[in-house]
């Protein structure tokens, strides 16, 4: 990305950047994404495949780039671009219709760097959650994000405006079957802490200094028994008895802070 004041090209797949990483299976056919950060990442994206974007002229003048003379750009009014989008969609005047990134094995993400933790998610749907989960995986450096394929969100314009652009920044990986994706941590050298209310030990006490994955289950269930199973130890945050739990975005992001302040 460019420091203020300076116009690099937003160019994607067709300009051959370097430097990008794509992020996980997602929807079929075209994905469609809105919000300045969301939009300017995929522009940044090499992995991305452009096929429209829809724009205001303040929206376009927002871009910290510039779009290459033949990118496929369709300037519109903002009541045009509301019908493009989910209802009361904050687009901030740029839609983009892009193809989905392409599906990624988690042995792809564990070759380089072991000491980024790796976030995997139990059935967790919420679209914002994960974005914001996602988003929280890219400030604090972690390797990946693991869902299972049939209970995770698809890739979509409200988890790229949750995670405000770390959906082109962190690599997620999709997969068929989540305890043998637990299996494959365990033989790359991962300890696998599952994070757990009912929990004896605090994620303090639990915090290894090797490579970490953490495991969160969906808000109110929590992990299923089996993906518990699969957890080298489980831990609680060591939160107020007031407060019964965190949303678990929240509680990622305090498990991402505590191994990058290891």
């Amino acid at each position: 990305m460019a420091k203020r004041g300076e116009k690099s090209n937003l160019r994607g797949r067709a300009g051959r950047m370097q430097g990008g990483r794509g992020s996980g299976r997602a929807s079929t056919g075209a994905v469609r994404l809105w919000g300045r950060h969301a939009v300017e990442a995929a522009l940044m994206n090499p992995q991305r495949q452009h096929r429209k974007l829809w724009a205001t002229r303040e929206g376009i003048a927002s871009l910290d780039g510039e779009l290459p003379a033949d990118f496929p750009l369709e300037y519109a009014e903002v009541a045009d671009l509301g019908r493009l989008v989910a209802r009361d969609a904050p687009h901030q005047g740029l839609v983009l219709e892009c193809a989905p990134l392409e599906e990624l094995h988690l042995a792809d993400v564990l070759d380089s760097q072991p000491m980024r933790p790796v976030v995997v998610l139990d059935q967790v749907t919420d679209p914002h959650n994960v974005g914001a989960i996602l988003r929280s995986a890219a400030a604090f450096d972690a390797c990946a994000l693991v869902t299972q394929d049939r209970h995770a969100p698809p890739e979509s314009g409200v988890v790229a405006k949750s995670a405000s652009g770390a959906l082109e920044i962190v690599p997620w990986v999709r997969v068929v079957n989540l305890a043998r994706a637990l299996e494959e941590l365990a033989e790359a050298g991962y300890w696998r802490l599952g994070l757990a209310g009912e929990a004896d030990a605090t994620l303090g006490d639990a915090l290894p200094a090797g490579p970490v994955a953490f495991v969160l289950g969906a808000e109110g269930e929590g992990m299923r028994q089996n993906i518990a199973g699969h957890c080298d130890a489980l831990c609680r945050l060591p939160i107020s008895a007031a407060m019964e739990s965190l949303n678990v975005s929240n509680a990622a992001a305090i498990a991402l802070y505590a191994a990058a302040a290891r």
